[in-house]
């Protein structure tokens, strides 16, 4: 049954005042695995409902169980798939896969990130942000949360795909259509200039959907939403195989598993999908909400700028004060028992 609190973490209004911490808190304490009824709020259909599990230790458990709790059944967006098909082509993605296929890719991918690779990512990064920084400085003023928390993943999205700089604003197109397809206004808040692109951009660019007459764009969390995205992905991972180059990506196509299998070109456009999307937008709103817990607790502040060997565990702070992802879903594979709750066979919990 739908109690005051459920309704308002169900609700994507309740998220733009922020994190609605004491209605969780009230939750935890009464019931930490709490069932959260799905009625339609427009633009999304109603859906089946879905546990909530509030308690670290019952999410630890979840997220440790993947053969009872599989991110592969039902995947782990937050709403359902409209359709089998739609379900099919999201589980293709890492993201949505329950091992050995997804430890197989994820081995792969960890191996492409050598530490000679990793090192002069970091070195990299650390140029361009310093580069962005001094722009600031130079002109006194910026957008922070477009001309740094945006550009900055951007760029180091490009060193790892090595995609031209030219193309990196497609990437903040595609995740912004993705990230807000409940919001017609947001999904086509970004728009991309062709002049100075590649030929695989100005490709990408001439299939970008167009809205439909209801003013929204179709569903991006399908293949064919997102036709630019995959021809511009499809075309980077051929020429990667011709032409492998020093990036993450080049070496990734390049790694053998134990069986003998590569990463195919399908694997690697929804790696593709994956990290300019799921990659960028994370750390798009992690560095703003980070910035933004600096600001609102100046001590904190002053102490990480007086001792820089805090930032580590600054940033873990940071990420569990202002996590860019509040929850994924599970399925579960069987009927089971969590936090002292039945739950059925096909129910999801996130």
């Amino acid at each position: 049954m739908a109690t005051a609190d459920t309704e308002l973490i169900y609700s994507p209004d309740t998220y733009v005042k922020g994190v609605p911490h004491e209605a969780l808190a009230r939750l935890r304490r009464d019931s930490p695995v709490v069932w959260v009824p799905e009625p339609p709020i427009d633009p999304w259909p109603g859906g089946p409902g879905f546990w909530a599990v509030l308690r670290h230790a019952d999410v630890r458990e979840v997220l440790r169980s993947p053969r009872v709790f599989s991110s592969h059944l039902g995947a782990t967006q937050i709403r359902d798939p409209a359709n089998p098909a739609d379900l099919a082509y999201v589980r293709r993605m890492m993201l949505n896969m329950d091992p050995p296929e997804h430890s197989r890719l994820r081995a792969l991918l960890a191996r492409a990130f050598t530490p000679r690779a990793v090192a002069r990512l970091v070195d990299r990064i650390r140029l361009r942000a310093e580069r962005l920084v001094d722009a600031v400085v130079e002109r006194g003023e910026a957008d922070f949360a477009k001309e740094i928390a945006a550009d900055l993943p951007l760029l180091t999205l490009a060193d790892v795909f090595g995609v031209p700089e030219a193309d990196r604003w497609l990437l903040f197109d595609w995740s912004n259509r993705v990230i807000g397809y409940q919001d017609a206004e947001y999904a086509v808040s970004a728009s991309f200039d062709v002049a100075g692109a590649t030929d695989m951009g100005r490709r990408a660019a001439a299939l970008r959907p167009e809205t439909g007459p209801d003013g929204r764009m179709p569903d991006p969390r399908t293949r064919a939403g997102m036709p630019d995205l995959y021809a511009y992905a499809h075309d980077l991972g051929e020429y990667k195989r011709r032409k492998p180059g020093d990036d993450v990506m080049s070496i990734l196509m390049r790694q053998v598993d134990s069986g003998g299998g590569r990463v195919s070109v399908e694997e690697f456009e929804n790696l593709f999908w994956l990290f300019s999307v799921a990659g960028n937008e994370t750390l798009r709103n992690g560095l703003p909400g980070g910035m933004l817990a600096l600001l609102q607790h100046p001590g904190e502040y002053h102490r990480l700028r007086g001792d820089p060997s805090l930032l580590g565990s600054a940033v873990e702070e940071m990420l569990r004060w202002w996590t860019p992802v509040m929850h994924f879903r599970r399925t579960a594979a069987r009927d089971v028992e969590l936090g002292g709750v039945p739950i059925r066979a096909g129910q999801a919990s996130t």
